[in-house]
Order: structure tokens, then sequence, then C-alpha cells
């Protein structure tokens, strides 16, 4: 069960409204989401992170534990953890989002777990959440930093393709959902062909998503010395 897995024991209706989606709220007589409760773990897992990762690297300046920062906190990243919590089983769906993958869509897995963080947080306070989201994201920050997240993925990139004599690299940028609640997806472009694609909650976060993964495919490219 999610509980032990997590360590406590969470209010049944609490652990019900994290997992309410809005597109099960307007089919139903409840007009609670779980957006109010997203919006707050946003921010707290936010501040847990950037805490951690200021005492972990105290020789980092800013313009490396940003980029670090937005390598855990993205859309991808959150999702990924949400899975191996099997949180998707959980989402209280309406029949459009159900049919239509719903449960494994990156957007709806991260704003539940969010929620989920905004939950918990809720009932036990500062301490007992920032205890458990650190194991959340433990696996998650070691590869960040393995992968180079601490990097400036744009930057690794515009060195990259100026190397490989293939131009300035571009980025097409999308975005879908309402104003409080925007997603983004960036392609990465390089010499006119779609590299990568990343998203996230803005479109820096989106765009240093793809470099980072454009650079992981063209970086074999180089000739070896």
């Amino acid at each position: 069960m999610l509980n032990e897995r997590l360590g406590v024991e969470i209010e049944p209706s609490l652990l019900e409204l994290a997992f309410t989606h809005r597109s099960f709220a307007y089919e139903s007589t409840s007009k609670e989401t779980n957006e109010r409760l997203e919006f707050l773990g946003d921010s707290i897992l936010g501040l847990i992170v950037t805490e951690e990762l200021y005492k972990r690297y105290p020789e980092f300046d800013e313009s490396r534990l940003s980029p670090l920062r937005s390598g855990i906190v993205n859309m991808r990243a959150l999702a990924d953890i949400a899975r191996e919590l099997e949180l998707g089983k959980y989402i209280r769906l309406g029949k459009g989002e159900e049919v239509t993958g719903g449960r494994d869509k990156n957007s709806l897995l991260a704003d539940a777990l969010e929620a989920l963080i905004g939950a918990i947080y809720l009932q036990f306070g500062f301490a007992t959440c920032t205890d458990i989201v650190r194991k959340l994201i433990a696996s998650t920050l070691d590869s960040a930093v393995a992968r180079g997240a601490g990097l400036d993925g744009k930057t690794a990139l515009q060195e990259l393709v100026a190397a490989l004599n293939k131009g300035v690299p571009e980025y097409v940028v999308s975005e879908e959902g309402p104003d409080h609640d925007k997603n983004f997806t960036a392609v990465a472009m390089v010499a006119g062909m779609a590299i990568s694609e990343g998203a996230g909650k803005s479109k820096r976060e989106a765009e240093q998503i793809a470099a980072r993964l454009a650079y992981e495919s063209l970086k074999n490219e180089l000739p070896q010395p």
C-alpha cells in the first residue's frame, strides 16, 4: 500500500483529495480537486530540493544549482517517481481522461505527486514531509548529477553543436493548459532536424531538458582523440 511505502498513515479524505483530478470533479457532485494541494506541494517540493542541493553541494554557485534543481523538479522526473509509487492507479479521473490514458500521462502523474506532497505537509508538517521527499528524490538527484544536470544544458549543447559545425541549436516551444497550470514542450532542433523533446512547467525548464537530451544524443559524434 501507498501508506506503507511512504511510512506514514495519511488521512483517507486527504489522500482522496490529493488524487482527485479536475476531470473527475467536473463529472461528479464534488467540486474539490487536487489543484490547491498541487500548488502547495509544488512550493514545498521546490524548497526541500533547493535546501538539499544547497547543503549537499557547497561548491556550486547559483548557475549550477538552478539547472540541477530543474533536472530534479521537472514534469518527467516527477512522473517517474510517481510511477515508482504506482500513483496512476489511485488517481480519480473523468471518463475522457480515462480513455485517453490519463493514468500514465506525465503531467497528471507529476501533479498527483505534488498534491500528495502537499497532503503530507498539511498533516505531518515540514520535518516529516522533508524526510519523505528526500527519500523519494534520492535516486533522481543522483542520476541528475551523473547526467551532468548541474551544468547548463543549453550552453553545453550550443558548444557541442558548434564543435560539430552544425550551426546553432534552435528550440520550438508549444504550450497547453490554462494560464494557472500551463505545460510547455520544447523540441531541440539541430541543423533543421528535431533531436529531442523536453517537457516542463516553464519554457526554460522544457528547453533545458530538451537541450540535455540532445547533448546526450549527439556527444558521441565528436571525433575521438
